[in-house]
């Protein structure tokens, strides 16, 4: 069954979002690779999840597959441009486990969470994923006395993204292109 010009134009509309949110999240990603965060103490390979601005942005505005798809962009981009097949594997773990997180408390917490515990719990499972990850490719469990001090970077890193999120859905809620998307 052919789509109506409506659907056609709304599919459109959401296609053009997604294209957009993973263009600007692969840039935050290749703006946040060039900051040296091992100087300041922590491991090699930690980020400040600026990226995950679009993801969560994404899931306030379109339906959970179009977030899906952001992740896989975003993951599959950034990694071709600036990783390896490890940093793939640890990056599509902790994002999708972070967007199951992040999707699951925004679509059936209602308002019990704010954006910014909503975005502390993202940083934090995707942290927690990317240790999954590492435990399988070493195939050791001692990789995990790394948690304490990703489950305090997820913290800090959550509200920082949930500050930038709370601002651009309510910047983003004032233009026509986003306001049939408003639920």
């Amino acid at each position: 069954m052919p789509m109506s010009s409506s659907e056609s134009a709304t599919a459109l509309k959401r296609t053009v979002i997604v294209a957009i949110f993973a263009a600007v999240a692969v840039v935050l990603s290749l703006v946040e690779a060039q900051i040296p965060l091992v100087g300041v103490g922590l491991m090699p390979g930690a980020k400040l999840g600026f990226a995950n601005i679009m993801i969560l942005t994404c899931i306030f505005f379109l339906r959970g597959r179009d977030a899906f798809v952001l992740v896989i962009l975003k993951t599959l981009l950034t990694a071709f441009l600036l990783g390896t097949f490890s940093s793939l594997l640890f990056s599509l773990f902790g994002s999708l486990l972070s967007f199951v997180v992040m999707f699951l408390l925004v679509k059936w917490g209602g308002k019990k969470f704010s954006v910014i515990g909503i975005s502390i719990a993202g940083g934090l499972a995707h942290n927690t994923g990317q240790l999954f990850a590492a435990a399988i490719v070493f195939k050791s469990t001692s990789i995990f006395y790394y948690l304490p001090v990703l489950l305090i970077t997820g913290i800090v890193t959550g509200i920082a993204v949930g500050f930038a999120v709370r601002y651009l859905v309510a910047s983003l809620s004032k233009i026509s292109l986003f306001e049939e998307f408003l639920g």
